[in-house]
């Protein structure tokens, strides 16, 4: 696979960083000399849709309009403005970024190689200080690459909603107080025949709850911080999921897998009987309980009706001890490509600046329950009355800010709840520990080929899948 990688023109990333540093909200847009015309551009944003025909794509050409009708610079933007998912974002960006959008959104685990791709353009220090005081303090450290005075943002935060928490049946689930303990949910599905829907099993995003849960002292019991340098190569990491306390992270995981309750989902579809025959003859009960986030909440509404309820995560007690389980709070950020004409860079970052405001982080979450990144946005009356937004807040007490994490982490963390739920004794608990560990510290160890070593998704040339091919970079 070929990156291409584009650079500054004469003006140099540092003037254009200073032509971009002025402006913010939308009622007083921005007045910068020498960058009057029109301009063309290309603008990635989410796919997402709703049942009546409304669209990011839509909504965000609506704001364009708006900030060509009214910004102080006579620019205008003729934008294109595509549906490309954040979770593809970053690899159709990465296989030619020279050909790929002009400004883009993208989730912040694809940060770290779209800055070592050559994707992003740095954001210049006003521009940055700007951004920080304006958003969430963790979104922030979402957008930065690198620490101290060599520290440099590289992205605008979109959105903070990307985290979990509980949705239940208030019919099944009567006793509030049970929700902070998770042995009492689990007691109370197994009794009534329900479901605990919780997807541990193939997803360490869940599985990660259990070992970032916190004591009373406050303390998660484990951390995976992964060492990137300022050009997102990852150099090391500080994972203590192998230890005494990833033994207690696991023990309490233990219990909810092997319940008769446990059922492996993050869908709020669970709620209701499964409408597929095969599935349903598999299981013909419901959920009481499905652990998922802000964008299942309608569907939530919809299958509970008046018995809807949310909360945080419960705690789980192992040797008379208490840990609330943590989870990941993550994060959407919005990026600017570099560019060979400095005045247009300038121009494409005043525009993401502008589509990161309050005015449209407020937009965003009025059409489609996006939670904002905005502090001033969060602050809005309607997003704070948001149920599933405030009991994520609640939530994120407990969270682990999802920072640059090594993409085969995913894989390697994905099997422990199954190591869990098989496992006879401590013994093979403890085996599903340094089992993990040995992949982990074996990632610094590869050789070259295999570091640089890429997937291939789908069909390519006349390729016979009957033989594997070595794909190196």
């Amino acid at each position: 696979m070929k990156i291409k990688k584009l650079f500054l023109g004469a003006l140099g990333v540092a003037s254009v960083a200073a032509l971009a540093a002025c402006g913010g909200g939308h009622e007083e847009l921005p007045e910068i000399k020498g960058l009057e015309g029109e301009y063309d551009a290309t603008i990635w944003v989410s796919e997402t849709k709703t049942d009546g025909g409304d669209s990011v794509v839509k909504l965000t050409e609506e704001q364009i309009k708006t900030f060509n009708e009214n910004n102080k610079m006579n620019v205008k933007i003729n934008a294109t403005v595509r549906g490309v998912g954040e979770g593809d974002a970053a690899t159709q960006m990465l296989s030619d970024v020279e050909h790929g959008a002009d400004v883009f959104c993208f989730a912040q685990d694809q940060f770290a190689r779209l800055v070592q791709g050559g994707a992003l353009s740095p954001l210049g220090k006003k521009t940055a200080a700007d951004v920080k005081s304006r958003s969430d303090v963790a979104t922030v450290a979402a957008a930065t690459m690198g620490e101290g005075d060599s520290a440099m943002m590289y992205a605008y935060p979109l959105t903070a909603d990307n985290g979990y928490f509980m949705y239940y049946d208030k019919s099944v689930i009567t006793d509030a107080s049970h929700l902070t303990s998770l042995e009492k949910l689990i007691d109370d599905c197994e009794k009534k025949e329900k479901l605990f829907a919780f997807e541990l099993e193939g997803s360490a995003w869940y599985t990660a709850s259990f070992f970032f849960a916190k004591g009373s002292d406050g303390k998660a019991l484990c951390k995976s911080d992964w060492v990137v340098s300022n050009e997102g190569k990852f150099t090391g990491v500080n994972d203590t999921f192998n230890s005494d306390n990833g033994k207690i992270a696991v023990k309490g995981l233990e219990k909810l897998v092997k319940s008769k309750s446990y059922y492996n989902s993050s869908s709020a579809t669970a709620f209701a009987a499964p409408a597929d025959e095969k599935e349903a003859a598999k299981r013909s009960l419901n959920a009481a309980i499905v652990v998922s986030g802000t964008w299942d909440a309608k569907t939530a509404q919809e299958k509970l009706g008046n018995n809807f309820g949310v909360a945080e995560l419960p705690s789980f007690t192992v040797d008379n001890k208490s840990y609330h389980l943590g989870s990941f709070s993550g994060f959407k950020l919005m990026g600017v490509k570099p560019q060979t004409d400095a005045k247009r860079g300038a121009v494409l970052q005043q525009l993401a600046l502008y589509l990161t405001d309050t005015t449209c982080s407020v937009q965003r979450f009025e059409r489609f329950g996006w939670g904002p990144a905005n502090l001033a946005a969060l602050q809005n009356e309607k997003v704070k009355a948001d149920p599933t937004l405030a009991v994520l807040a609640k939530q994120n007490v407990y969270a682990q800010p999802q920072g640059q994490i090594h993409g085969s982490w995913w894989d390697i963390a994905k099997v422990i709840a199954t190591g869990a739920k098989n496992a006879k004794s401590d013994a093979d608990l403890a085996k599903v520990l340094s089992d993990y560990k040995e992949q982990i510290d074996g990632l610094f160890k590869m050789s070259e080929d295999t570091k640089n070593a890429f997937t291939v998704i789908g069909k390519y040339g006349d390729h016979d899948w009957n033989f594997d091919d070595a794909m190196t970079k």
